[in-house]
């Protein structure tokens, strides 16, 4: 998660008034109904959380996948737990995505020219602040800052999540659900069975 905050409002309504001051650049987005509020900053199709609050204390979906270490990883096990805590991502989860992108290899580079353990696009990496992008532990503590922004954006719906980490949030948003390609459908069952197997 980029930023994300949660507060108990006590009348139960919100309103524009509710979400503090923000200086920043890129597109702002304010969405409020009688039950929550929350502001969004777009860069292109990547939305970043910056503030949610809500009228209960349910958890909010978005605050989903957050607990579990993992400890078979081999090398980049304590990667993948630093990166999970520092996120507010499961390491499980983490490492399901990484291991389907790049069997945990911080060398491989894909005929589209994704690279690292994470296998993050250089345009991806650049708006993440990557200064090497082949560096694991840079790539992985980036890739667990996609997720999140990702959880964030889709509302905590990880198959959406995993769908736009591998097809782009574009083209979730332009086909209203997973795209309809082979790859991503293939992509979302493998790393959500992978991730299901891991939190049993």
């Amino acid at each position: 998660m980029l930023v994300a905050a949660s507060a108990v409002a006590d009348s139960g309504t919100f309103t524009a008034a509710n979400v503090p001051h923000v200086k920043l650049k890129g597109r702002i987005v304010i969405k409020n109904d009688s039950t929550s509020i929350s502001a969004y900053r777009f860069f292109g199709n990547v939305a970043e959380a910056l503030v949610k609050l809500r009228a209960t204390q349910a958890p909010s979906l978005s605050h989903a996948f957050m607990t579990g270490t993992i400890d078979d990883a081999g090398a980049l096990t304590p990667v993948f737990n630093d990166a999970a805590i520092a996120q507010g991502v499961d390491a499980r989860l983490l490492a399901a995505v990484a291991h389907r992108e790049s069997r945990f290899n911080p060398n491989a580079v894909s005929p589209v020219g994704a690279c690292g353990v994470m296998q993050l696009m250089p345009a991806t990496a650049k708006y993440l602040g990557v200064s090497n992008i082949f560096d694991a532990r840079e790539n992985v503590f980036a890739g667990a800052k996609y997720l999140r922004t990702l959880l964030d954006t889709f509302n905590g719906d990880l198959d959406l999540t995993l769908a736009a980490y591998n097809a782009g949030p574009g083209a979730v948003q332009r086909y209203g659900g997973v795209p309809p390609f082979r790859e991503t459908k293939a992509y979302v069952t493998a790393v959500r069975g992978a991730y299901e197997r891991a939190i049993r």
